[in-house]
């Protein structure tokens, strides 16, 4: 009976070890695999983009000048209906800013929650270190106030200038205020009542949008989801989750997905650098790169008269010229391979920088061996 219980508790242990494996291998995701929340977008989820013009005092010093007429009239116009009665021709705004403040709201901020606004000066402000934001209404799109944005500045940076040196750090003309708004007004938008949303994906390619449909449709149960072009899906909302709507979305921004694009190669001619995508491959091509370096210099020989020259004799300048031509001499190197890897390596075995591979990589383009988008910024 002992050993009948130890054999069936052996079985009964490796059955279990078995299961625990299996289920581990078919949820295991591919190693590139990311989630749909981070390569695509969801409708009725953004943020909606407010702007205000306002004013910023306490600067020392450094803010704008009279060249600024705007600054000058915004301060007539807020002291006027304050009840103080200033002539315009004697304001000099030096410790005043004229500001345009942007901040993005959530389509689901509700009124009474803070935003985060940044500042940047429109005038010849040099500074907006130790400023303070005067109440400024931002605005919608639609005209509609939104927010209300009052606060202590935060510069990251600084700037200092003396009689015949000046030092900086940063951008001292654009400044923060945490939480420096306050949401008055939230946007007229119902979530949960949708019947159907549309999901846009973040790159343009079929093979991706047919996995993100069939991954949508298993973790749904259902053909609910239908790709509309190479990046677009349109989704019906389940019965089970008209007017609930969150546990549906928190499941589907969570799905892996493994999203595959056109084999592309980027240039920054400015830069120097390059970035090739894995999927980039190339045909058997002999490649053969070198400079040729050709330096011209001038200079000019005098000649003196010498102790017996004849009388009327001048110095004469002779100009002369030397060239010398430099030409590296490198072999052809046979460069075959279907892969990233060997790729690079195929350059690097001929010394190839990266303004070297700029080119290199332009002519494999027209030479046809360079299976790959080429794009040049």
């Amino acid at each position: 009976m002992k050993r009948g219980n130890r054999t069936n508790n052996i079985s009964a242990g490796i059955t279990a070890t078995i299961l625990l494996l299996f289920v581990i291998f078919m949820n295991v995701q591919p190693a590139e695999a990311v989630r749909l929340k981070d390569i695509s977008s969801f409708s009725g989820v953004r943020d909606n983009a407010l702007v205000g013009y306002g004013l910023v005092v306490g600067l020392s010093g450094t803010g704008d000048g009279t060249n600024s007429a705007f600054t000058i009239t915004s301060m007539v116009n807020m002291l006027e209906k304050m009840g103080v009665q200033v002539d315009r021709d004697s304001i000099k705004p030096k410790n005043v800013a004229a500001v345009m403040v942007t901040a993005k709201m959530p389509v689901s901020a509700k009124p009474g929650s803070p935003l985060d606004v940044t500042l940047s000066s429109i005038g010849d402000s040099k500074s907006l270190f130790g400023g303070v934001l005067l109440l400024t209404p931002l605005k919608g799109i639609d005209g509609n106030v939104y927010a209300l944005a009052q606060g202590a500045l935060t510069v990251g940076g600084f700037s200092t200038t003396g009689a015949a040196a000046s030092v900086s750090q940063n951008v001292v003309t654009v400044a923060r205020i945490p939480n420096g708004a306050t949401i008055e007004r939230s946007v007229p938008f119902a979530f949960n009542n949708q019947r159907k949303i549309t999901i846009n994906l973040d790159m343009s390619d079929f093979g991706t949008i047919m996995q993100v449909v069939k991954r949508i449709n298993n973790a749904i149960g259902g053909n609910y989801a239908s790709a509309i072009d190479a990046s677009t899906v349109d989704l019906a909302i389940p019965d089970d989750f008209r007017g609930n709507m969150v546990p549906l979305m928190a499941s589907l921004e969570n799905l892996e997905i493994s999203p595959d694009g056109k084999a592309k190669v980027v240039v920054d001619e400015k830069t120097g650098t390059i970035v090739l995508g894995r999927n980039v491959r190339l045909t058997k091509v002999a490649i053969a790169h070198g400079n040729l370096q050709v330096v011209v210099t001038e200079g000019a020989d005098v000649s003196q008269p010498g102790p017996f020259a004849p009388a009327g004799a001048e110095t004469v300048t002779t100009p002369t010229t030397g060239i010398q031509v430099k030409a590296d001499n490198n072999r052809l190197m046979l460069v075959e391979g279907a892969t990233l890897q060997e790729l690079v390596d195929g350059l690097n075995a001929i010394g190839a920088t990266p303004r070297d591979l700029i080119s290199i990589l332009r002519t494999m383009k027209v030479a046809g061996a360079l299976h790959a988008e080429l794009e040049v910024i």
